[in-house]
């Protein structure tokens, strides 16, 4: 479930005129889909971050581990029913989650094992959070249900957004080569996320498949409008709207939401293949209307 991103080549430090949002600019993940309160409200924040360790050259994987660290906080904090300070606890985690790739980029120092490091610990603490969720709700069946559907829910927002890029001739590698100690994160990767990547790219390449696709409807499948929309199921935006039920005390309404999320991705699937069939139509039509 890795979302790759340009390698970037600066140096560490950051260039006179780019202590402010030009290095933001320069710092953002370029993506097809935009998170709207991820890039509006969580990005800038974490960019105050960035800012602070910056000059300090402070690994990455540093800042994903802290965020980790914050973010199993916030579930002992609602497993004890400290709803509050779980709510907030976790929107640290998300600066932290925003910060960590961030500074990778403004520094010039992307690394597989970074990357890795980040999407496995996003999946420890999100269990972590659903297993205390479980508890406080006496729902645990229920938590169970929803920590899958969010599993689901950013592995299909990651392989869209990567399908997109694809199509398009812009790949970024899904397992990048990693040495040392990352390479047992590359094993577990293998393991746990893999095999999501391969069958969401299956169940394209299925449909693709039944309707005939060529090159435009292809494209047409794989739709700019569709990822946005799946982006703001991402994991920013859920850890808000978890944060918000939570401070209102009402946990378990979350996990519903949660399962809302997952069912919406079926007419979201029904809709791109309208639009490609739609297209194949259209490309059909006027490729016999030219041999008339």
């Amino acid at each position: 479930m890795i979302d790759g991103y340009p390698q970037v080549s600066r140096p560490d430090s950051a260039l006179p005129g780019e202590r402010g949002w030009a290095l933001l600019r320069r710092s953002r993940k370029q993506a097809p889909g935009t998170e709207i309160l991820c890039e509006y409200v969580f990005r800038p924040l974490a960019h105050l971050v960035v800012l602070a360790l910056l000059p300090l050259r402070v690994p990455p994987p540093v800042v994903v581990a802290a965020g980790a660290g914050v973010g199993l906080g916030a579930a002992v904090g609602i497993g004890y029913g400290h709803f509050v300070l779980g709510a907030l606890l976790l929107q640290l985690k998300t600066v932290f989650d925003n910060a960590d790739g961030q500074l990778a980029r403004a520094s010039g120092r992307v690394t597989a094992f970074g990357r890795y490091l980040d999407s496995e610990s996003d999946l420890l603490v999100n269990a972590a959070v659903f297993a205390a969720l479980g508890a406080v709700t006496h729902e645990p069946w229920l938590a169970l249900a929803a920590f899958l559907a969010l599993t689901l829910v950013l592995g299909v927002n990651v392989n869209l957004k990567w399908l997109y890029r694809r199509e398009r001739g812009a790949l970024a590698d899904r397992t990048p080569p990693v040495q040392g100690a990352g390479a047992l994160l590359a094993r577990v990767y293998a393991i746990v996320y893999a095999p999501q990547d391969r069958l969401v790219e299956a169940f394209a390449e299925w449909r693709l498949r039944r309707l005939s696709a060529d090159g435009p409807t292809r494209l047409a499948y794989h739709d700019r409008w569709t990822v946005s929309v799946v982006a703001n199921f991402g994991l920013s935006t859920q850890l808000a709207v978890l944060g918000l039920c939570l401070a209102l005390g009402h946990p378990a309404a979350y996990l519903w939401i949660v399962m809302g999320c997952g069912i919406a991705l079926v007419p979201l699937a029904f809709r791109r293949e309208r639009r490609a069939g739609a297209r194949r139509r259209f490309e059909a039509k006027t490729s016999r209307g030219q041999r008339a």
